[in-house]
């Protein structure tokens, strides 16, 4: 299929040229109503027949039987779904012109009386946060912030050790969220909660509520809570609450440090006051509901993706001896210790790397991105109305035999031999909305699994493996079992 991207005459604009084996022999643009599609019940559409907490994996099976382009609706909402890689990167790339958040999701977030930061903003609010959210992010500033990274992995390597040596199974999912809570506290507010030692998953919990509630919100037909709340709903907004007091309390004593400190202004300590130094800049477009959104953005998403993307790697490992081994000896031989981390080793751990990017290839953490259209536009041969929902199927292309040798395999060499792979798995999107903390995710990443397999072998990892979509694609409760390494 050609690939070329041109714009169209008036309010239409190509996206990508239509793959001729499917589109009509008259080349017409199809509308969404001649797509083919499961069918659904009048006022509900299709709600019924997508599960909240495997959404993914109907809409997915969807694509199976459907094809790459078919419709859906959700109540009164109709959506093209799009499962080819080339035509979601030309969706994704097409942002924040052609392309929006649902605007259902901005509505949730509003009414739980969250701030709009980066992931939900659009248009100049967005250009402008993303500035100082890249600032924030950028990879010089990481590695000023890497110090702290380093001992909240020595931490969590020491109560493994404890575990292993009482022979105790550990909760992966739980330790790895305290874990990454740990680091974003830590590099994001100059806050160590130090989640790990104390075994306080309060901050966990409220994390997990919101972006649950998040989620489920986002795909009922009925907003039944705008009229009755139910008790989850109760403990929904306590969490919102407590989240955003804790918010305000890590950006008021920023402030404070920055008005005592003033050359923190030049050379932030940690990603919250780079972020209000940015802001404090001439022209910035940035006030403090901006930060306050960033903030929660920072929270709510860097502690359940990177956690959920190591869980799946890990669990991967532990089937995969191959890899699993080459992974140790690559650990071992650069990185052994976590007390003499040091940022030029994460850098070289390219297996480990490539170990990340395969697993996050076959268990996405965001395995879908819902979209809506500004303005009318076609998607490879379907005319798609201004408004309309575009519902972007990541693992798609990624895991399909016919776009990729021995797709179903779990094989990190193809990362190292330049495979198309990289063209066709998208962990953090594309285009100019790429994830912002990409780096840091990986950093992260890198130092668990240098804890991991430089102190440890890796025993079993167990329990519930099937996956689970909240805000993001998680498995279920798993536990490790460790034993020190004898080498």
């Amino acid at each position: 299929m050609s690939q070329t991207f041109k714009t169209a005459p008036k309010s239409r604009r190509i996206l990508a040229t239509m793959d001729t084996t499917t589109a009509p022999a008259t080349g017409a643009l199809r509308q969404l109503s001649d797509l083919p599609g499961p069918k659904g019940l009048p006022f509900l559409g299709n709600a019924l027949q997508l599960r909240p907490r495997k959404v993914h994996a109907d809409v997915e099976a969807l694509a199976q039987q459907y094809g790459s382009l078919f419709r859906l609706s959700i109540g009164r909402t109709q959506a093209l779904v799009v499962a080819d890689a080339a035509l979601v990167n030309g969706v994704l790339r097409d942002r924040p012109d052609g392309f929006r958040r649902p605007d259902v999701t901005a509505q949730v977030s509003d009414e739980m009386g969250g701030e709009r930061g980066v992931f939900l903003a659009e248009g100049a609010a967005w250009r402008n946060q993303r500035k100082m959210v890249m600032q924030a992010f950028a990879p010089h500033a990481i590695k000023a912030y890497f110090p702290l990274l380093a001992r909240v992995g020595a931490r969590l390597q020491a109560r493994w050790v404890q575990a292993a040596q009482e022979g105790r199974p550990i909760a992966l999912n739980a330790d790895l969220k305290r874990y990454t809570v740990d680091v974003i506290a830590g590099l994001a507010f100059g806050e160590e909660v130090n989640t790990i030692e104390h075994g306080d998953d309060v901050v966990q919990q409220q994390l997990e509520l919101i972006m649950d509630g998040t989620a489920r919100r986002s795909l009922l037909p009925v907003p039944y809570w705008r009229y009755i709340k139910l008790p989850y709903d109760r403990k929904l907004e306590a969490a919102v609450l407590a989240m955003r007091e804790a918010t305000n309390g890590f950006i008021a004593k920023a402030r404070q440090r920055m008005q005592d400190d003033p050359a923190r202004a030049e050379r932030p300590q940690n990603m919250l006051e780079a972020m209000l130094a940015a802001a404090n800049q001439e022209g910035s477009g940035i006030d403090h509901a901006a930060v306050v959104g960033n903030v929660s953005t920072m929270l709510l998403a860097g502690e359940d993706t990177t956690s959920s993307a190591l869980s799946w790697l890990i669990w991967l490992l532990s089937r995969h001896p191959a890899a699993l081994q080459r992974a140790q000896e690559e650990v071992r031989r650069i990185a052994p210790d976590p007390l003499g981390f040091s940022i030029e080793q994460m850098d070289q751990l390219e297996y480990i790397d490539a170990c990340a990017h395969e697993a996050m290839r076959l268990k996405p953490p965001a395995p879908f991105i819902p979209l809506q259209a500004n303005r009318d536009c076609v998607v490879g041969d379907v005319q798609v109305p201004k408004d309309s929902v575009v519902w972007c199927v990541l693992r798609h292309d990624s895991v399909a035999e016919t776009k990729l040798r021995n797709a179903a395999d779990f094989d990190p060499q193809r990362w190292l031999e330049g495979s198309n792979a990289r063209q066709l798995a998208m962990p953090f999107g594309s285009g100019p909305r790429l994830c912002p903390g990409r780096y840091l995710s990986l950093l992260e990443i890198k130092v668990a699994m240098a804890c991991l397999l430089g102190r440890f072998e890796l025993v079993s990892v167990e329990g519930d493996s099937q996956e689970y979509h909240g805000f993001v694609m998680s498995p279920g409760a798993l536990t490790m079992r460790l034993s020190p390494t004898t080498g």
